[in-house]
């Protein structure tokens, strides 16, 4: 039987066009830098232009391939904008990472209709629109590779986040059955589920002992990185997970197992 396998040395997403949401920070930069350094065209969406223009710009004078886009993942038309300029500039997206995200804490008897709507509507409706947006394009072509990224809280449950720990679990049931959906079309489509990851936000939202007590109880006794996710997302996109689908890996240092 012939075998036919590129260098370990290729770049792994040589000429691929990557659209990559919530792509101005943590997560989303990492992942959007690693891509463009592996060859592919990055497309990055975020509600904060300057940063995302700002994340574009590091990976060309890196010489990368990158475009930056004010996009709310809330707004499908947005969304269907950036594929239409994608596709009229490459004729193709082969990758779409699902990050962005909200993170907004408050206990369940003070949490209003609006405020779960609006991390559902971001958090897990933003899934479906991009998905949704991308996917006749990849039907189309017969392949594509889709990431979500969920969270390990939904394994955990945390107090104060009920709307996100129920969004991010949606994600993690949205890339099974949808995995079903489009195995026949060579749409590969699996979840990523972070840990307590060093980002800018985190001091917003956990003190440093919080984030120490974590640590702790991880098997891995360091801090997670966004790369470290990126790493995984990577795989994920890369012609080297073409056996894999419907599946979620946990990114948390060993802190869940199951």
């Amino acid at each position: 039987m012939e075998h036919n396998h590129p260098a370990i040395s290729q770049r792994l997403l040589d000429g691929k066009v990557a659209m990559v949401t919530g792509a101005a920070a943590g997560i989303g930069e990492a992942i959007a830098h690693l891509f463009g350094a592996q060859g592919a065209h990055v497309f990055i969406l975020d509600l904060n232009e300057n940063r995302a223009a700002a994340v574009a710009d590091r990976i060309r004078t890196d010489g990368g391939s990158a475009f930056s886009f004010h996009a709310d993942v809330r707004n499908s038309e947005a969304i269907r904008a950036v594929v239409r300029h994608a596709l009229e500039q490459f004729g193709q997206i082969d990758i779409l990472i699902n990050n962005a995200g909200v993170y907004p804490r408050k206990p369940f008897l003070e949490m209003s209709e609006p405020d779960w709507d609006d991390v559902l509507e971001t958090n897990l409706k933003g899934v479906f629109h991009c998905t949704k947006a991308v996917l006749p394009h990849m039907v189309e072509r017969s392949g594509g590779k889709i990431v979500n990224i969920s969270s390990v809280t939904f394994f955990k449950g945390l107090a104060n986040l009920t709307h996100y720990v129920a969004a991010k679990g949606g994600v993690i049931g949205f890339t099974r059955s949808l995995a079903r959906e489009m195995g026949p079309h060579n749409i590969h489509i699996n979840c990523v589920t972070p840990g307590a990851i060093e980002v800018e936000t985190e001091k917003l939202v956990a003190t440093p002992e919080q984030i120490a007590a974590i640590v702790d109880q991880q098997s891995l006794q360091r801090r997670l990185k966004p790369l470290d996710v990126a790493r995984v997302c990577l795989f994920l996109a890369s012609h080297w997970s073409d056996g894999l689908t419907g599946q979620t890996i946990n990114v948390d240092g060993g802190l869940i197992m199951y």
